[in-house]
């Protein structure tokens, strides 16, 4: 690995740590801790990964939650597994039956958009297929930081209020009561600093480590929650639940310049960065900083999306093979499309969503890069009464258009925004890498990934440089913190470029590298957040 580990030409309060017995990486610090407790305890990074995806569903619940779906890459034995734990569409949920209820779209919150949640199924199948540690050790930090409470971190508290003002404002009914009950029990939300405990998330977080998450799809919870969906009008039944497992797939690949760069395959957009690195890999790059390096980037990832979103949905029903689109020969054909000024790509316009991503690793050599998410924050504003379990809302991204290639179909999945990332070199683990954020993830793997192999950058550096995000059409935002001259320059090339005031909505994400001659372990961690590596 050939990284300039001592320089960042992007200072932050943080720098690249080092560690050689274990790392895991993630937005909250307790979360971290706990992932380092386990492995501490002899649980491998496996364990860690799951334990930190419990806590952060209590410790980050603007981001994800117990009802969320999550996506893993999970490297070991020198081989790449991939899981695909998001749910499907229930069964009565169909195009007809939406629109009989007068919606031309479906609603952001509320019962409609609640699909299958995948994460605890998720859980409970790495925990069996690779974990050390039984699962109720590793559930155990998150049931004691629920039962006990913990006080919230800056930026936790930050986006608790957004969303506590925009539920105030928009969930209106005795379905959402259980949201406020839950998440504002004082009459308002939890502020920075201020301790926050839920004892319902305790219990179910309990029965899931009790049962292997038996009880959440095919016992006690799953009456719950379906009892609840049946009473306000949902569409999800006791058959949908008893009907998931999380499923097991092949993780897809594009090798960029000697690396390969991991993906999970569709349902999921890790498609979408994928081929951008495919049609960005044609071009030398030989700076970082000029308008010609930002100008192509932001022009392959327009490509990206308009082929992405134009195929991108339960691989049961796509209609081009993933091989067809990563090959070389399309890459090239794509980027002689690129010309000396902004193109105006097929529209549609990107949202942005609330995510968790981390990264483990272990001195056994096991990695794991895993995300999960509720979708746009605390997703569907539903909770299950007495449960903590807040409902997605990932059916939302479905079109009611059939000719649509996301088109809403009973027991299908949708297109996908949550994407773990991987990189390895010949037949050796490099690491676990991701950036989360709704339609910012692709763009956030590919400049990541650019950022390390490209430009050599050190992990903390790769995560600290200032990033662009593709809007629609020729917008293009960019950090405040990103070289204005380089912004007028976008700008004389017909990009519409905005400044943001806010670093929120570029993602947030968490690296970790393993030197393969060493064993010795780097890692990076976001500073939008309150991103923490913990190592020993």
């Amino acid at each position: 690995m050939n990284f300039d580990f001592h320089y960042n030409p992007y200072p932050s309060q943080r720098t690249t740590v080092f560690a050689r017995n274990g790392m895991v990486a993630t937005s909250q610090p307790l979360a971290a801790q706990a992932g380092l407790d386990i492995l501490k305890k002899g649980g491998n990074a496996i364990d860690a990964a799951i334990a930190m995806a419990a806590a952060l569903t209590v410790l980050e619940p603007t981001s994800n939650g117990i009802g969320g779906d999550a996506f893993a890459l999970i490297w070991t034995k020198g081989k790449l597994f991939g899981l695909n734990a998001s749910g499907p569409a229930p069964q009565k949920l169909s195009i007809e039956a939406v629109k009989s209820r007068g919606f031309e779209k479906i609603p952001a919150y509320g019962l409609i958009p609640v699909t299958v949640p995948g994460a605890p199924s998720g859980w409970a199948e790495m925990s069996k297929k690779f974990g050390h540690l039984s699962f109720k050790e590793i559930l155990q930090p998150a049931i004691e930081y629920a039962e006990k409470g913990y006080p919230l971190t800056p930026i936790l508290g930050k986006y608790w209020g957004y969303a506590y003002n925009r539920f105030k404002q928009n969930l209106i009914g005795d379905e959402f009561r259980p949201w406020f009950e839950t998440f504002a029990p004082n009459g308002r939300a939890p502020r920075i600093g201020e301790m926050w405990r839920s004892p319902a998330h305790a219990a179910t977080l309990s029965e899931i480590a009790e049962t292997g998450s038996e009880s959440f799809y095919r016992g006690a919870l799953a009456d719950k929650i379906t009892a609840f969906s049946e009473r306000f009008g949902g569409f999800l039944s006791k058959e949908d639940l008893a009907a998931y497992r999380a499923e097991w797939v092949e993780p897809i690949k594009v090798n960029y310049r000697g690396y390969d760069v991991w993906e999970i395959p569709p349902n999921g957009q890790g498609l979408i960065a994928l081929l951008g690195l495919n049609i960005v890999k044609g071009f030398h790059f030989t700076e970082k900083e000029t308008v010609d390096t930002y100008h192509k980037q932001i022009e392959a990832m327009k490509l990206a999306f308009t082929d992405g979103k134009a195929c991108i949905t339960d691989p049961a029903y796509m209609k081009i093979k993933v091989d067809d689109v990563l090959c070389d020969a399309y890459g090239e054909e794509r980027r002689r499309e690129i010309t000396e000024n902004a193109i105006e790509p097929l529209p549609y316009q990107p949202l942005r969503g609330g995510t968790i991503y981390l990264a483990t690793a272990d001195g056994e050599g096991n990695m794991v890069s895993f995300i999960q998410s509720n979708y746009m924050g605390f997703g569907s504003g539903i909770v299950v009464p007495g449960t903590g379990i807040a409902l997605q809302n990932r059916g939302y991204d479905f079109s009611l258009d059939c000719n649509n290639p996301n088109a809403l179909r009973p027991g299908a999945k949708s297109y996908h925004t949550i994407i773990p990332g991987f990189l390895t070199k010949g037949n050796q683990a490099v690491g676990p890498f991701g950036v989360m954020g709704g339609f910012m993830q692709p763009q956030g793997h590919m400049q990541v990934v650019m950022n390390t192999i490209d430009f050599g950058l050190n992990p903390q550096a790769a995560l600290d440089a200032p990033r662009w995000q593709w809007l629609e059409g020729k917008r293009v935002q960019v950090e405040s913190h990103f070289p204005n001259h380089l912004a007028q320059a976008l700008a004389r090339k017909g990009h519409q470029v905005e400044i943001a005031l806010d670093s929120g909505g570029f993602g947030r994400g968490q690296i970790i590298w393993r030197d393969p001659e060493t064993g010795v372990l780097m890692g990076g961690t976001e500073a939008r957040t309150d991103g923490a590596i913990a190592a020993w």
